[in-house]
């Protein structure tokens, strides 16, 4: 797997440069004002991908003020290292990965930055159809150096459910949509933000889908509403290693790849993507249904991003008890219990 440098752009345009005192949002508010105190809390993101001739930059927005960045999870945050610079001053920021929800596409950075413009997660907006609504993001990766994002108008031309056309779309995500009129879902623009007409957080722009029945693509973006809750605990720190405490209480005889039947693809990287590679015949991971070329991604439900996260998780799990994975298989998310053979010893 390559793995490239990412950088998290923060277009901060001139909103530092000439102070402005915050807005009644008025519905009478004209789109250049509303889009002059959004650009601020935009931020473009490039990573991974160019070397495998994909598109190595998307978008996201600030959610805090000290630095924490929503965004679409994807293989652009497929890196090693991460740092984010701020235009406006010039000054360049280490990043982190904070976690991510594969189950909602979503994911978390945050650089060390402080009083930043941001959106607020409580504030957000429900949106009907027929609303006005403007989307901001890096699309096409115009927007390589201080200029500001790109933004589109348009309406909201129906909320809908991915999890109806199971099969039309390629996607992991199984919930509500607003369906939008607007060409937002270009290369680059996944993760950026959907506002509605006075400029309030109302959405993440989705990935690039097309429909499978009629080739057409879909505009979307994803209700902040559907994915709160997951930032929200992101945010409290659910993706951070085990502290001592919790260390301290690990079984006598936990579980293992080897007492389960598992053999994960060779761990070469230091984060290795936790791949089955082998099934052994006959034990508790065959039993279970578990198949070669799965994505581990949650153990008892604590997300894990590496073989070594993999194994640690496991550690905590006496090896009487069933075991909770949520696997990825091609573009499903798949639920599987191992349970215990006779022989898990």
């Amino acid at each position: 797997m390559t793995h490239a440098h990412l950088a998290a752009l923060l277009s901060l345009g001139l909103a530092f440069a000439s102070p402005r005192t915050p807005r009644d949002a008025r519905a009478d508010t004209s789109f250049a004002d509303v889009i002059e105190e959004v650009q601020p809390k935009v931020v473009k993101i490039f990573g991974s991908g160019g070397l495998r001739r994909l598109e190595a930059f998307q978008s996201g927005f600030l959610i805090s003020a000290e630095g924490h960045v929503l965004t679409a999870w994807s293989y652009v945050l497929d890196a090693e290292e991460y740092s984010g610079d701020v235009r406006d001053s010039g000054q360049r920021y280490d990043a982190k990965l904070v976690g991510h929800d594969p189950r909602l596409e979503i994911a978390l950075l945050k650089i060390d930055g402080a009083n930043l413009p941001h959106f607020t997660l409580d504030e957000f907006v429900e949106l009907q159809p027929g609303a006005r609504v403007l989307a901001f993001s890096n699309l096409f990766g115009i927007a390589a150096g201080d200029e500001a994002a790109s933004v589109l108008h348009g309406n909201v031309a129906a909320i809908s459910d991915l999890a109806a056309r199971r099969g039309a779309f390629q996607t992991i995500y199984r919930g509500t949509v607003y369906v939008l009129d607007a060409m937002t879902n270009n290369p680059g623009a996944a993760g950026g933000v959907l506002t509605d007409r006075r400029g309030r957080l109302a959405g993440v722009l989705g990935k690039e889908l097309r429909n499978s029945l009629d080739n057409t693509w879909l505009n979307f973006a994803v209700p902040v509403g559907a994915i709160a809750p997951s930032v929200r605990e992101m945010l409290a720190g659910r993706a951070v290693p085990r502290s001592e405490e919790e260390a301290a209480k690990k079984p006598a005889n936990p579980h293992s790849p080897r007492t389960l039947g598992i053999v994960l693809v060779p761990d070469l990287l230091a984060k290795t993507p936790p791949f089955v590679d082998v099934i052994r015949p006959g034990s508790p991971a065959a039993e279970s249904g578990l198949r070669p070329d799965d994505l581990i991604l949650f153990v008892n439900e604590r997300m894990v991003k590496s073989c070594k996260e993999f194994v640690e998780e496991l550690s905590f799990v006496d090896h009487i008890d069933t075991v909770r994975l949520t696997v990825q298989r091609g573009l499903e998310l798949v639920d599987v219990r191992v349970k215990p053979g006779a022989n898990t010893r």
